[in-house]
């Protein structure tokens, strides 16, 4: 097939399958958006006739008050109104009172009278202060029959002592949504008229620019000297930037090929919780059960949303080439508003928190990402925190130290927990590689310290993790001084 006809045609099946979807919408919600709106009315009205009824209604003479006597007028009044071109001629409401019981004590229709309208969904909820409404076939075996009732609580002070309810037939309005899907079906085939003119321009536009292109192509493959044919596109210059980064291009997909093969590793575990925990959850259980399967089902899709949240994070690190904010940053304000942020979480956990900065006199400064080194420090404290013991101490220390001719500012941050196994010390920079908890908790994502990592690269410094002498871990940032 010619790529003009495959272009044309693959532009108007995606016009027009996304028209045909938007139209069906459109058309199937004009009726439920009219009887919303028509609802909205019917429960003002309902409000303001409720009020005006509370008099006779308290005072026991609603059938025969001038509430009744002025809705009985209603009906005798001519009407003649030509509404947006459909011509109405009647009222088409219908309202019925009812007592603190339930039972009907008026009747516009005068049908109801007497009866226990208690258990209809308008009045049973409107007497227990909810808001009652229902909408009930009037024949049973006809769908267009539904009528819709709204009510209102009549009250003495704060007492509900009757329910006012206004009755409309939905086929009152009917006129009104098929003369909006008429219109919404002509629009829709203008619409489709209009995309086809666009598809066709669009085709002939792509199609003779894409011939231009293959006969310079073909013009410069034969050795003949050719001008560009599109002015403001310089064609040739990027093949050769093609060519250029294709090694690029070719070390990409591998990193995208590892990425999505390890996350595919690590989503099986949450998502195998997730699946047992349905399963089971269709089963009858004890209500403790149940709710220790749906906790973990919660627990395990919030350690996904994590997981991507902090993947999508440290893939837009680990793709940046440089760092596109540089300035000065002041770290000891940053730990000490990151140590105000986690205290509470902390002192839940039974676990004390202290900074000793050595720097009061030579500050250190560093210049960077002020958002990266706060989400790097932070991702460091967090760690730590889930592995110290109830009743320990974290400890955050500051210090400048000479590196050579430079300076550098390092953190250390340590904890009096299990600290590293021998194995997992070379990887627990590694994406998504996470140790168990020592209370018991679930792992976590993998993918905090493997971010620290690549701050601290970002920013020309370097990350380590040790175990300590005395017992615990203490992880170290480097990063070299500003000046």
């Amino acid at each position: 097939m010619h790529i003009g006809l495959r272009i044309f045609f693959g532009f108007f099946l995606i016009v027009g399958l996304a028209a045909l979807i938007t139209l069906r919408v459109f058309v199937q919600e004009v009726k439920p958006g009219v009887r919303e709106a028509m609802e909205d009315t019917l429960v003002d009205t309902a409000q303001v006739l409720a009020t005006l009824a509370a008099d006779d209604m308290a005072n026991g003479h609603i059938a025969n008050g001038a509430f009744a006597r002025q809705l009985s007028k209603l009906h005798e009044s001519p009407v003649s109104a030509n509404v947006w071109g459909v011509q109405k001629t009647a009222i088409g409401y219908r309202l019925y009172i009812t007592d603190a019981h339930g039972i009907v004590c008026y009747d516009s229709s005068g049908k109801a009278v007497g009866q226990d309208y208690s258990r209809w969904n308008d009045v049973y909820r409107t007497l227990r202060g909810e808001y009652g409404a229902r909408s009930t076939r009037s024949d049973p075996n006809d769908d267009s029959s539904t009528v819709m009732h709204v009510a209102a609580p009549i009250r003495r002070g704060n007492e509900i002592i009757g329910v006012l309810t206004i009755a409309k037939p939905n086929q009152t309005v009917a006129p009104f949504i098929a003369r909006s899907q008429r219109k919404i079906m002509l629009y829709g085939a203008l619409l489709m008229g209009g995309a086809i003119l666009i598809g066709v321009a669009c085709t002939w536009w792509l199609v003779v620019g894409l011939r231009r292109l293959q006969r310079y192509a073909r013009a410069i493959a034969a050795g003949e000297r050719a001008d560009m044919p599109l002015q403001g596109a310089s064609e040739l210059a990027e093949l050769g930037r093609a060519v250029e980064s294709m090694h690029q291009r070719l070390e990409d997909r591998q990193y995208v090929e590892t990425y999505i093969h390890t996350l595919t590793h690590e989503m099986k575990s949450p998502l195998a919780a997730i699946s047992g925990a349905a399963e089971l959850l269709q089963e009858d259980m004890p209500v403790a059960n149940r709710r220790r399967f749906t906790e973990n089902i919660r627990r395990q899709a919030g350690r996904l949303e994590q997981m991507i949240r902090k993947l999508l994070a440290l893939a837009e690190v680990e793709q940046k080439q440089r760092l596109s904010v540089r300035e000065p940053v002041a770290l000891r304000p940053v730990l000490e508003q990151l140590v105000d942020d986690i205290e509470p979480r902390a002192r839940q956990r039974g676990v004390n928190l202290a900074i000793d900065a050595h720097d009061a006199a030579d500050p250190a400064i560093v210049e960077g990402d002020p958002f990266l080194l706060r989400q790097a420090l932070g991702n460091l404290l967090d760690n730590a925190l889930d592995f110290a013991p109830q009743g320990s101490t974290i400890r955050i220390a500051l210090e400048r130290q000479p590196a050579g001719k430079a300076q550098v500012a390092v953190v250390r941050v340590a904890d009096d927990g299990p600290g590293v196994p021998d194995y997992a010390l070379a990887r627990v920079f590694e994406r998504f590689y996470s140790l168990p908890r020592p209370d018991g908790q679930d792992r976590s994502t993998g993918l905090g310290l493997c971010f620290v990592r690549e701050v601290a690269m970002l920013h020309r410094g370097q990350v380590a993790l040790a175990n300590r002498d005395e017992g615990g871990a203490c992880a170290t940032l480097t990063l070299p001084s500003a000046g």
